[in-house]
């Protein structure tokens, strides 16, 4: 099956997608393009499905991080086999493609094309709060780039009318902001529901981007095309594939 790849016209005419999970060689609970080598999938589909990812983006591999919910952000010149710990990658070396993988996080992919510099990042609730959007554009600032150039695009995350979480998340947010709480609606009882994109196009914007986008893909919504962690949760499923998102010069 062929790969599925979202674009955005904002990052044209650079290389890059959002790909779902339509096209791989993974099966049973990570049937698709599950590109995790985290996730208890067999490693040699993983490695397939990275191989063509890899393929489609006319890189021999794709430069990674190892992701931990973090707000650091790192400047690569090659692929490696070495993934340092961190959230997002920027480079503006010619030929290597930036990924992030995301399973209902937000994948964000950067470019100041003017510059010559991209970046990706993970950024779920807690990255985003913490800064990881602000550190990728500082990291692409230390290569040329220039806030007020570089777009930035959103791609397929959970969107909030399937995000619903307790009162104790909003305190957390309200806490560090009252005006957090433009992220919430009010749901069921005691519960909310969480804005999430939201919050990223929000900090991307206050953190002075020239532009910032989302695609309007829901990652829980559409199972046949995305995986998402929270779905699989609420399944009670054993583990769940992982989404990638690449971008190159």
């Amino acid at each position: 099956m062929t790969l599925e790849i979202l674009t955005s016209d904002a990052l044209a005419p650079l290389r890059h997608g959002f790909f779902t999970r339509k096209g791989g060689a993974s099966s049973g609970i990570f049937e698709g393009l599950n590109c995790g080598m985290g996730s208890s999938d067999q490693r040699e589909a993983v490695m397939m499905n990275r191989t063509r990812v890899a393929e489609a983006m006319e890189v021999e591999a794709l430069a990674a991080v190892h992701q931990v919910h973090s707000a650091d952000a790192v400047v690569v010149q090659a692929a490696s086999d070495l993934r340092p710990k961190a959230d997002a990658l920027v480079t503006s070396t010619p030929g290597v493609a930036l990924s992030i993988l995301t399973a209902d996080c937000q994948p964000v992919l950067f470019a100041d094309t003017e510059a010559g510099v991209i970046g990706a990042a993970h950024a779920g609730w807690r990255g985003a709060l913490d800064g990881v959007l602000d550190a990728t554009l500082t990291a692409m600032e230390s290569l040329g780039a220039k806030r007020a150039n570089t777009t930035a695009v959103i791609g397929p995350t959970i969107s909030q009318r399937a995000y619903e979480v307790g009162p104790e998340f909003l305190d957390g947010f309200m806490a560090q902001d009252p005006q957090n709480a433009r992220f919430f609606a009010k749901g069921d009882g005691d519960r909310y529901m969480f804005d999430l994109p939201s919050l990223g196009l929000h900090m991307l914007r206050k953190a002075g981007t020239g532009q910032a986008l989302w695609t309007g893909h829901c990652t829980y919504s559409d199972p046949d095309r995305f995986y998402s962690y929270r779905r699989t949760t609420h399944h009670g499923e054993a583990d769940y594939g992982r989404l990638i998102a690449s971008i190159r010069l």
